[in-house]
C-alpha cells in the first residue's frame, strides 16, 4: 500500500510563502526516544509536514526507564570537563554537546514547565526527580505544535525511494523529503533499541562498528558462602579504580558478579581491559575518607580475645558485608597481616571477568561510524537520510552524559535536516 506525497501550499502568512507558494516538505523522524524526540523539537513550527514513526505501542520507552531511579538529565560541571566524557566520536558529540549545552537543557525543560536542580553530586534532576510528567509535557507540546506520531510502525526498509513500514494493518510505504534515524543500538531490546534496522543498513552498504555493551554490569567468581549472605546487597561509599581515575559511589553484589553506578561509571575502562587482556581488574578504597596510616594505627590497638571480624569492625567501622568483601578475596596469611590488610582497605584488587549481556546494558559503544555521515549528520552516500542518537559510534557514561549527547545529536541532526531542504 502507498501513500501519495502530502502537497500542501503554505498560506501568505507563513514565513516561507512567496508569491507563487511553495510545497510544505514532508520530514520522518524514525525513533521516538530523546533524539529523536529533540530533533522533531527543533523542526516543528517551519512550515513542514512532520511524522514521528516508532515501532513500540508508545514514545519515549527507553527515556522512561532511564528515569526509573531519578530523572538525571544532564550535569552540572564544567563544560570543558564535561566533553571529557564522550568517547569514539572523533569530536562530533561534544561539538554537538556545545551548540546544547546542559543549560541549554534545563532552559528546555523549563520552557516546557519542568523545573530542575542540581543534585549534590552535580547531577541535575526535574524537582520532582521523575520521567513522565516531562516526557508528557513535551509529547503534549509537540502535538500541540503539528508533531503526528505513528506508533506500532515498525521501518523495516527501503522500496527504491520509499519508506517500509511494517503494521498492524500491514505493510505501507511512504515517501519523504527527509528523513532522520534515531532508532537506537541494541541494549533493552524490549523497549524498542532490537538493532533490526543493522540489515537493511547494510543492502545500502552502511557499515558499523560492532556494538559492545556501556554502562555495564560485569561478571565475577563469588563463592558460595559469600553469595548465601551477601547477594543483592549494597557496597556503601566506596572508591572504584581501573587505571588511575577515582570514582565515588555505591554498587551491589549481584549473584554473578557486581553492578551499580559506580561500576558503570568505570565500565568503559573495564570493557577495554578485558578486551585487550582480561580479566580486568577493579581496585576498591573501602573506606575512601580516611588515609592508610590512620587505617593501620586502627588495626595495630591490642584486640585481646576480640575476633579479627570484631575488631575489624571496632576498629574502622566497616560493615559486614565489606569484611566479608575482604575475606572474600584475600587469602588467609594477607588477610591476619595487619599492615597487609590495612592496604587492602585502601586498594583491594577484585578481578571481574566479562561484561554482562549486552541487552541488559545500559547503553552500547559503537554503531555507524562518523566518517560516514557529514557535518550535518546526514550520510554521504544517501542525501536526505540524516542520524542521530545511539545508531552512531560514540561512548558516554551515565550521569545526565548520555542523554546530554542523544539530545545534542537530535538538534544537530535537525539543524541538518533544515539546512539541506533550503538548498534543495
Amino acid at each position: 500500500m502507498e501513500f501519495d506525497p502530502i502537497e500542501r501550499m503554505v498560506p501568505p502568512s507563513h514565513p516561507l510563502f512567496y508569491f507563487v507558494g511553495v510545497i510544505v516538505k514532508r520530514i520522518a523522524i524514525i525513533g521516538g526516544g530523546p533524539a529523536g524526540l529533540m530533533a522533531a523539537h527543533h523542526l516543528i513550527d517551519k512550515g513542514h509536514d512532520l511524522h514521528l514513526f516508532d515501532a513500540m505501542p508508545s514514545v519515549g520507552r527507553k527515556f522512561l526507564m532511564a528515569g526509573k531511579s531519578g530523572m538525571n538529565l544532564t550535569h552540572n560541571e564544567p563544560l570543558d570537563q564535561f566533553l571529557t566524557r564522550y568517547h569514539d566520536d572523533n569530536g562530533h558529540v561534544g561539538l554537538a554537546v556545545q551548540n546544547f549545552t546542559p543549560q541549554d537543557i534545563r532552559d528546555w525543560a523549563d520552557h516546557l514547565g519542568i523545573e530542575t536542580f542540581v543534585g549534590s553530586s552535580g547531577r541535575i534532576f526535574p524537582t520532582d526527580f521523575k520521567a513522565a510528567p516531562l516526557l508528557r509535557r513535551w509529547l503534549s507540546h509537540l502535538k500541540n505544535h503539528g508533531l503526528q506520531t505513528h506508533v506500532h510502525h515498525k521501518w523495516t526498509g527501503w522500496q527504491d525511494e520509499l519508506l517500509c513500514f511494517e503494521t498492524p494493518t500491514g505493510t505501507i510505504t511512504q515517501k519523504f523529503d527527509a528523513v532522520l534515524f534515531a532508532m537506537g543500538a541494541i541494549s533493552w531490546p524490549k523497549l524498542g533499541s532490537d538493532g533490526a534496522w543493522i540489515h537493511p543498513f547494510a543492502d545500502k552498504h552502511i557499515l558499523l562498528k560492532p556494538f559492545k555493551p556501556s554502562n555495564c554490569g560485569f561478571l565475577c567468581d563469588w563463592s558460595e558462602m559469600f553469595l548465601e549472605k551477601f547477594a543483592g546487597k549494597p557496597i556503601k561509599s566506596v572508591a572504584l579504580r581501573v587505571d588511575k581515575a577515582w570514582t565515588k559511589g555505591d554498587f551491589i553484589i549481584s549473584a554473578d558478579g557486581v553492578e551499580g553506578s559506580a561500576i558503570y561509571t568505570q565500565s568503559r575502562a573495564l570493557r577495554l581491559q578485558l578486551e585487550e587482556h582480561g580479566p580486568a581488574i577493579l581496585y576498591l578504597d573501602l573506606l575512601p575518607d580516611r588515609d592508610l596510616n590512620t587505617i593501620q594505627t586502627m588495626l595495630n590497638k591490642p584486640r585481646g580475645s576480640k575476633s579479627l571480624s570484631t575488631h575489624l569492625k571496632r576498629q574502622t567501622g566497616l560493615p559486614p558485608v565489606k569484611i566479608a568483601l575482604l575475606r572474600e578475596l584475600l587469602d588467609k596469611d594477607n588477610f591476619n597481616d595487619m599492615g597487609k590488610l590495612a592496604a587492602a582497605i585502601k586498594n583491594l584488587p577484585l578481578p571481574l571477568n566479562a561484561t554482562r549481556p549486552i541487552k541488559e546494558s545500559i547503553s552500547c559503544a559503537g554503531g555507524v561510524d562518523f566518517n560516514l555521515l557529514d557535518n550535518h549528520l546526514m550520510i554521504k552516500d544517501l542525501p536526505g537520510h540524516f542520524l542521530a542518537g545511539e545508531m552512531l559510534n560514540w561512548d558516554a557514561p551515565t550521569g545526565g552524559y548520555l542523554l546530554t549527547g542523544c539530545f545534542a545529536l537530535g538538534k544537530q541532526a535537525a539543524l541538518g535536516i533544515e539546512s539541506w531542504l533550503k538548498a534543495q
